[in-house]
């Protein structure tokens, strides 16, 4: 049991992060917070991100093309799911923002028109259900739950499973498996407990019990924390949904009626999920638990009573009538198979009712079967749907172990005379009816679970032959023959029904070959495929009166308040999204697969299952907060059929109201009374203005133009990106109304969708103590390194990682880079001079060029990770290897080259951590704008010969580091080592001036898979091998391949030419190898050259230090300086 104390705890805010990385020194982080706020407030006094469309007094309306003028000044439109105003936003939310975030940046600098928006999404249950347990808290407890005594709560109280079964049983059927089902420590009980534990004042809560307030209390708090976070947002757009704004609630009702006429918003009776208690649809935003989970649709069998057991006689005896007519009612999935029936399974120990479904008709099923019939018009009528189960009560209720031995008749059955109710442990109370029909035929369970019968006859107290009715061949497949469940049984060594997985295994292998290849064997069907004929033998079982249809949730589902849900067939107005508009969901998959960009596999492959799965969707409800249905006011349109296509709203919505809530005229002056639908038309482009408009609207012809320009030109989006969760409702319901509603020209352009973000490696929980609000990372890291620590955490559909330790490190890193920009920007003592360079100088600027060309590469493909590697770290990691370099020649560094550094180092981060950029921007380098302004630096090509240089050179001097600390470590443990390191010694490094022969055959090969191939044909490879020299030949090959792909000219490299001089680089390097190698007194650079006798001898070609040779002079060669080849030295160490 939980303490006091500790539902104490769990009502603190703090506690929520107490497992997370506690900070002790945290001055370099408040000097770089104390930058950010300073710029923070410069870019929001200045309404930097304030974005607008070409005027129409730019360009006249009809002047020029949409598209032309989107060429002619170019554009990003960019946004991320509205987040829901029951909360705060936490690091998760940031993860998403982050990479619409890092493109908007990354759009400005490449000159573009950038529009980065967010609203605040209210619509739905969520905020009604937690302002009506509030309105009961306070009348239960008082205003300030003054009367509320701590309670004893049991900590161990279990979680709820997983919201999918075990095994996916309708394998036709794509799901999702997500879930918002979170284990606590301490559960808290009242909705006052959780707002205390989100930090709301005590004093405070008693507003929320008004649902409104939720609305006017938590949008200013997001907008708080993403100008903290340095977001580049125009706030201009922002609004409220739901008709809290009358503008936006113009705007939904024009969709829906136009869908409506398009034959896309139907009325009919079909399955959803419900809760009795709401009297209303539960859709995925309604739910606690079990989000993605569907209506499982089965057909149920009735099984007549022919003889109770005499258990089940005596204890039925008066309480029904003799006459009556008896079902036990299994559900299947597959009616086809129902000629193979020999016996019916019940769980011996689950309690079963008997429900009195008309006057002279009973069914047998647990009481949760029985309750979710309820809503599909078998015990009630669907206009008095009951509310609590005591609604339903059964007329008796018995266990399964008291009703085994009876005796019923199985529809289809080739068994005539009936089959036995038999006992089977396995039966689960929470799928299905508890009942389950045996088919052992085809069903590893069945087949497996009859056999241990047969055998236990007696343990079981059956009779044996109960169990042993003949198994007629149903349908035959090609991989299993005509007893699939017997073959699999024998195959996978199924020895008992308590070989769960390999049963599991068996019944996927059975099933999928059965369904897709199987052909009928028996019945009315006999030759038809399994696919085919299963409708069929579902038809005809219902026509006969022998079953009907049942559906029930795949999995557990928790609407907010806090009902446990079933699934209804009722009537109701959904989206005909799926099957029954073909040409509306190919339409949409066609553009999938072929125009619309996914930016991986996996986000596109999520979208083709789920447009085959997705069927029809509710979008109406009667309880909650939205905007009424147009034709139908009792209903609301729910929350994922009113955040379709918002996107579209964000062009206009400054101009029509300047609050979030529309109280105040926007730019235009326009009334919500005067937005009329043929008005969203004609800003969507759907008419053209006319005089009845005009007159209807009381909307000015340039107004009108003007709201028109502003969506024609920011439209299509260019961008959305999400959570890959939302791959299954959102983003799919997104495509297919901008489909429906809107040309081609203006549907999106790409969808980007991202993992889940955990911390520190673990799922975020507040009940760990493992989670962060955005305002706690921004509050503990600052902006800037939490954004890099974001762009670090990952870029794939896998979940990403916020590592606390990365965003520490990052700020020592960015305080130091900070610093040292500072002050060497200052240093007086630099090189100056265009004439006064050296081969450092070159080296590093040319490296600079590259990591510019690669990180505009990697930011434009959103891979913000490599990104980041390239323009911070690897930008940072050169001019480290510069400094270094000219430190140990005791050169110093040139301004010219520093002054580029810094200058290109803010440019390179500015997309991700714009604060520093803009610091070292103007208060570094005095630059009069702000770098939100810059454009992306244009240097020149890197040269391929200064690359190879640089390569070798970090190869060459790491090699030898290598070694000599190889050699250290062997002598600390007592080995015998080549030399003593720790004893003054001289370096001799040979490099040779010819390949050896045996490569060219390799050259030619290479050069002719590069002429008639590619070097990407995986047959190079295979070639290489058959050559069989494969150990030295193969790295030989990928090295030439790799100089040709880092873009060195191909005849160079197939000619056997370095792209530089080997020896005068190696020169430039001994200085530097001399300070970098201890106790190194001299260093020689040999090259290795072919004597008049047709010897090889070494011959100096560069010295330093001391006892070396002069150039020229000869030297023998040792260890192993015949492997050196052009572009690989050799290297040998000697005591002197």
């Amino acid at each position: 049991m939980a303490t006091p104390s500790a539902e104490s705890d769990a009502l603190d805010p703090a506690n929520a992060a107490r497992s997370t990385l506690k900070l002790e020194n945290t001055e370099k982080r408040d000097t770089l917070i104390k930058i950010e706020k300073r710029y923070q407030k410069q870019w929001q006094e200045s309404n930097i991100f304030n974005a607008a469309a070409p005027s129409t007094s730019e360009f006249a309306p009809g002047s020029i093309a949409p598209s032309d003028l989107r060429q002619k000044h170019p554009k990003y439109f960019g946004t991320f799911a509205f987040p829901y105003m029951n909360g705060t936003l936490h690091a998760g939310h940031s993860f998403t923002a982050s990479k619409v975030e890092y493109t908007a940046g990354f759009a400005r600098m490449q000159g573009k028109r950038v529009l980065f928006p967010l609203g605040f999404h209210c619509t739905g249950m969520p905020i009604k259900a937690c302002a009506d347990k509030l309105t009961e808290d306070v009348r239960r407890f008082g205003k300030n739950f003054e009367r509320y005594q701590e309670e004893h709560v049991n900590a161990d109280e279990p979680v709820p499973a997983p919201t999918q079964a075990e095994t996916k049983d309708d394998i036709t059927k794509f799901t999702s498996k997500k879930s918002k089902a979170t284990a606590k420590g301490v559960k808290l009980k009242y909705q006052f407990q959780i707002m205390l534990a989100l930090g709301i004042p005590r004093e405070e809560i008693h507003k929320f019990a008004d649902a409104n307030y939720w609305l006017e209390y938590f949008p200013p708090l997001c907008k708080r924390d993403l100008n903290n976070f340095g977001a580049r947002i125009d706030w201009r757009r922002s609004f409220v949904t739901t008709d809290a704004n009358p503008y936006y609630d113009t705007f939904v009702r024009w969709q829906m009626n136009r869908l409506k006429e398009l034959n896309k918003i139907q009325y009919g009776n079909r399955y959803t999920i419900y809760s009795p208690k709401d009297g209303q649809p539960c859709m995925d935003h309604d739910r606690t638990e079990g989000e993605g989970v569907a209506p499982q649709e089965y057909t149920a069998l009735k099984l007549k009573v022919k003889e109770w057991s005499p258990g089940a006689a005596k204890f039925i005896q008066g309480k029904i009538p003799e006459s009556a007519n008896v079902y036990f009612i299994p559900a299947t999935l597959r009616p086809e198979t129902m000629y193979g029936q020999t016996c019916c399974f019940v769980g011996p120990k689950i309690t079963y009712g008997i429900f009195q479904v008309s006057e002279n008709e009973y069914y047998v099923m647990t009481k949760r079967a029985a309750w979710n019939m309820a809503f599909q018009g078998i015990f009630f009528k669907d206009d008095d749907f009951p509310r609590a189960a005591s609604e339903l009560a059964p007329v008796v209720e018995l266990t399964g172990s008291s009703v085994i031995g009876t005796l019923v008749n199985a529809p289809l059955s080739v068994h005539k005379e009936g089959v036995r109710i038999l006992p089977m442990d396995t039966v689960s109370p929470t799928k299905g009816t508890g009942v389950v029909t045996s088919v052992p035929s085809d069903s590893p369970d069945d087949y497996a679970t009859v056999t241990d019968l047969a055998k236990k006859a007696e343990y079981y107290g059956i009779k044996r032959e109960w169990a042993e009715l003949e198994i007629v061949p149903v349908l035959e497949t090609p991989s299993y023959g005509k007893l699939a469940a017997e073959f699999l049984v024998k195959k996978l060594k199924i020895n008992s029904p308590k070989d769960t997985k390999q049963l599991a295994e068996a019944k996927e292998l059975a099933y999928k070959e059965g369904y897709y290849k199987g052909t009928m064997v028996v019945g009315d069907f006999r030759g038809d495929a399994v696919e085919v004929a299963k409708p069929k033998v579902k038809a005809q079982l219902i026509q006969a009166g022998e079953a009907f249809e049942y559906a029930e949730p795949n999995g557990h589902v928790v609407s907010r308040s806090a009902d446990e849900c079933v699934v209804a067939f009722l009537g109701q107005w959904f989206l005909n999204y799926g099957e029954n508009d073909p040409a509306w969901r190919d339409q949409v998959l066609d553009y999938v697969k072929n125009d619309m960009e996914t930016y991986s596999s996996e986000t596109k492959n999520g979208f083709e299952k789920n447009l085959e799965w997705l069927n029809r969707w509710a979008c109406a409800r009667t309880y909650g907060l939205g905007s009424k249905l147009p034709w139908e006011p009792k209903f609301l349109v729910e929350s994922l059929s009113d955040s379709t296509i918002y996107m579209a709203y964000y062009t206009i919505a400054h101009l029509l109201h300047s609050d979030i809530f529309g109280t105040q005229a926007g730019l235009l002056s326009i009334k919500p009374d005067q937005m009329l639908d043929e008005v969203w038309d004609y800003i969507f482009c759907r008419r053209e203005i006319s005089g009845e408009l005009l007159k209807a609207c009381s909307i000015s012809k340039s107004d009108l133009q003007t709201m028109r320009r502003e969506f024609e030109y920011w439209y299509p989006l260019d961008m959305r990106i999400s959570g890959k969760d939302l791959i299954p409702n959102h983003l799919t319901f997104f495509l297919y109304i901008h489909t429906a509603l809107f040309s081609r020209e203006y549907w999106p352009c790409g969808v980007r969708a991202n993992g889940h973000l955990m911390l520190n490696g673990e799922k975020m929980a507040k009940s760990t103590g493992n989670f962060l609000t955005l305002n706690d990372a921004v509050s503990k890291y600052g902006a800037d390194a939490s954004r890099i620590a974001l762009a670090d955490a990952g870029d794939g559909v896998e979940d990403a990682n916020f590592e606390e330790t990365v965003a520490n490190q990052i700020i020592l890193r960015m305080y130091t880079l900070k610093e040292w920009c500072e002050e060497t920007n200052a240093d007086t003592s630099l090189r100056t001079g265009p004439s006064d360079k050296n081969l450092w100088d070159s080296l590093f600027e040319n490296e600079m060029r590259t990591l510019v060309h690669e990180a505009y590469a990697h930011y434009a493909a959103t891979d913000y990770k490599v990104a980041l590697k390239s323009a911070l770290y690897d930008f940072t990691s050169a001019r480290d290897f510069y400094r270094e370099a000219l430190a140990a020649a005791s050169i110093p560094m040139h301004r010219d080259l520093v002054t580029t550094y810094i200058s290109l180092q803010a440019l390179l981060v500015t997309p991700i951590a714009p604060h520093w950029a803009d610091y070292i921007w103007q208060e570094v380098l005095q630059k009069p704008t702000t770098i939100q302004n810059a454009l992306w630096p244009i240097v020149p090509q890197s040269d391929a010969g200064l690359t190879a240089a640089y390569s070798y050179i970090r190869t060459t001097s790491s090699a030898i580091t290598s070694a000599e600390g190889h050699q250290i470590r062997k002598k600390s443990k007592g080995k015998s080592t080549q030399y003593d390191p720790e004893q003054p010694k001289r370096l001799t490094i040979y490099t040779a001036s010819s390949f050896p022969s045996w490569q060219q055959k390799y050259i030619d090969l290479v050069k002719d898979f590069h002429v008639k191939s590619s070097l990407e044909d995986k047959s190079l490879n295979a070639e290489v091998g058959r050559m069989g020299e494969g150990k030295k030949a193969m790295p030989f090959v990928q090295a030439l391949k790799k100089r040709i792909q880092t873009g060195e000219k191909a005849e160079d490299v197939f000619e056997r030419k370095l792209a530089f001089e080997e020896t005068e680089v190696l020169g430039q390097m001994l200085r530097g190898l001399r300070k970098t190698v201890p106790r190194c007194k001299g260093l020689e650079v040999v090259e290795i050259v072919e004597g008049e006798d047709g010897k090889k001898k070494g011959r100096v070609v560069a010295s330093e230090g001391e006892g070396v040779g002069s150039k020229g002079e000869e030297r023998e060669l040792f260890g192993s300086a015949e492997n050196a080849v052009p572009g690989g030295p050799t290297f040998f160490f000697e005591n002197v």
